[in-house]
């Protein structure tokens, strides 16, 4: 009746496209949130309420349902029970190692840094207000401060000095995630642009998409576009870059991997082990999208050819400013008439059952003859869409 049953760890808007791209390739999907109704719950076959950082249940959930293959689509797991189950036969995506090495921005960076030599930024970890002065006078000022372990950003800022350095560590502790005050303080580096590479595992060996340039604020994504233009030899730096820390984490799936662009250096920053949220841009231009090449490598499918239209593709984030649950959204049709058929713009709606401010609600996609073109589209046609409050 199925082909595989899949596990979701973690049901958002990523994970709500993967579930949309498994089902029509028959799969059946059993979706996990610490919450109920998450978007992609809404489009599974069945649905579990636990908090991923609880192994006992994350176990029980595993030997109830038997899926041929563990997803994570977040960071904050019990990793160590993945590890516990993979080493007993059970199939995480792409690895255990990789969501261990992931799931805390320590262990991703001294795996790039201090044992594959990948080009990063200075940087120390600080676990206390004077164990960060002293990371600061390592990679001077200013220098940006994060939590070890977030998610979509939060927690990051830039210190001027070091009073704003103490400012950057009780931000950074109020918004990280588990029980560990721990940050990284690093060299602020002064980019012409950020990229995300995604690159694909498969079994045949490693894919890569056109390069996806975006621009943050606070840590989260707003826009992104695609392809983003760099020179050959920063592209191939990138490539072998990415290359070699995914061969390192191992298995088969697609990683969002990312990079400082200065000049012609590219410079590691981050790695996630699965889909991208700055590649929702790949749902209106590239194909196959970043989700259906996660489903096929972690299935072992065959991969057509990576391909682009002429143009550019880009996306623009629809964000909450309050908390609420009861709300709607004004100026979707307006937001699809910004689009048309050499153009097109669509509309995704995330489904979360609630708000809070800046929350990811939705997201504009649109085409056009640039990805300068596309991205001044599809802003147009996010702005377009307001979120109704009762």
């Amino acid at each position: 009746m199925h082909i595989a049953t899949l596990m979701l760890l973690g049901s958002g808007e990523l994970g709500r496209e993967f579930a949309i791209a498994a089902k029509r390739l028959g799969c059946r999907v059993i979706a996990c949130d610490r919450y109920e109704g998450a978007p992609a719950m809404q489009v599974a076959d069945q649905a579990e309420v636990f908090s991923m950082l609880d192994g006992a249940a994350l176990r029980a959930a595993v030997e109830k349902h038997r899926p041929n293959a563990i997803v994570p689509e977040i960071e904050a797991i019990d990793t160590d029970m993945l590890a516990t189950l993979e080493g007993e036969g059970w199939r995480v995506v792409p690895t255990a190692r990789a969501a261990q090495l992931t799931m805390n921005r320590d262990g991703i960076r001294e795996l790039a840094a201090e044992k594959l030599g990948l080009e990063t930024s200075k940087y120390r970890f600080a676990e206390s207000r004077d164990e960060a002065v002293a990371a600061a006078a390592h990679s001077g000022f200013p220098c940006v401060v994060k939590p070890v372990m977030s998610s979509s950003g939060k927690g990051q800022s830039v210190a001027h000095d070091e009073a704003g350095l103490g400012e950057a560590w009780d931000y950074a502790v109020a918004n990280m995630r588990g029980d560990r005050p721990r940050v990284i303080v690093e060299e602020f580096i002064r980019f012409d642009s950020e990229i995300t590479l995604l690159t694909v595992a498969t079994k045949d060996g490693v894919l890569f998409c056109p390069p996806i340039g975006h621009e943050q604020e606070g840590g989260d994504y707003r826009t992104s576009w695609q392809p983003a233009l760099l020179s050959e030899a920063t592209l191939q730096s990138a490539q072998e870059q990415a290359e070699k820390v995914v061969g390192e984490l191992g298995g088969h799936g697609l990683f969002g991997v990312e990079f400082f662009i200065a000049g012609e250096r590219a410079i590691f920053s981050e790695l996630s082990p699965r889909p991208h949220d700055t590649g929702m841009v790949t749902l209106i231009g590239q194909k196959p999208n970043e989700f259906e090449l996660h489903l096929r490598a972690i299935l072992g499918l065959p991969i057509p050819a990576i391909e682009l239209p002429e143009g550019g593709a880009a996306s623009a984030v629809i964000l909450a400013d309050r908390e609420s649950t009861d709300f709607g959204f004004d100026g979707v049709a307006e937001a699809l008439a910004q689009g048309d058929a050499d153009a097109p713009v669509d509309i995704r709606i995330f489904g979360k059952p609630d708000t809070r401010p800046n929350r990811r609600m939705g997201v504009a996609l649109a085409r056009d003859v640039s990805p300068e073109a596309a991205r001044e589209r599809a802003l147009k046609a996010a702005a377009c869409v307001s979120i109704r409050y009762s």
